[in-house]
């Protein structure tokens, strides 16, 4: 499966939210002066996903302050995302993506190993798209701890 790299134009997503409604890319770059963060995880509620989404939260102000946007992406479906932004604190929007369109089209779902078994699934993956639609940053298969602190540097933002 193909990935995005930094150059290559970002697909545009509409998705449902944890909260009921739906969020585009495209309305999210018109609202974002540096970009827009998106990052795919495996599982609402999840340790890794848990543990990345709080750190997403906790850095919000932050990277809303330097110009950017957030929303995360998962295949979960909308009210998995509801208990989990809620629980969590989550004021970022949740996308839920179940049929794996945006994953696939951002190349963060594809092959996994985890404990000696193979299946397919979310590749955990953040991708930072500028204003005019272009990705700036792409990564695949990112740890889940300490993954936000790592992409604040790279932004410039610490």
């Amino acid at each position: 499966m193909p990935t995005l790299s930094a150059g290559d134009t970002a697909p545009d997503f509409t998705l449902p939210t944890a909260d009921g409604g739906t969020v585009s890319l495209a309305e999210l770059r018109t609202g974002a002066t540096s970009g827009v963060v998106v990052y795919f995880y495996p599982a609402a509620g999840t340790p890794g996903c848990t543990t990345q989404a709080c750190d997403f939260r906790d850095s919000l102000a932050g990277l809303q302050a330097s110009g950017y946007a957030v929303v995360g992406v998962s295949p979960d479906p909308q009210p998995a995302l509801a208990r989990f932004a809620e629980k969590e604190g989550l004021t970022f929007p949740l996308a839920s993506d179940p049929e794996h369109e945006v994953a696939e089209a951002y190349g963060a779902w594809g092959e996994k190993k985890n404990y000696g078994r193979t299946y397919t699934g979310i590749i955990r993956s953040t991708v930072v798209v500028d204003p005019a639609g272009t990705v700036t940053l792409a990564q695949h298969n990112v740890k889940a701890t300490g993954h936000v602190a790592r992409l604040r540097r790279e932004l410039g933002i610490d």
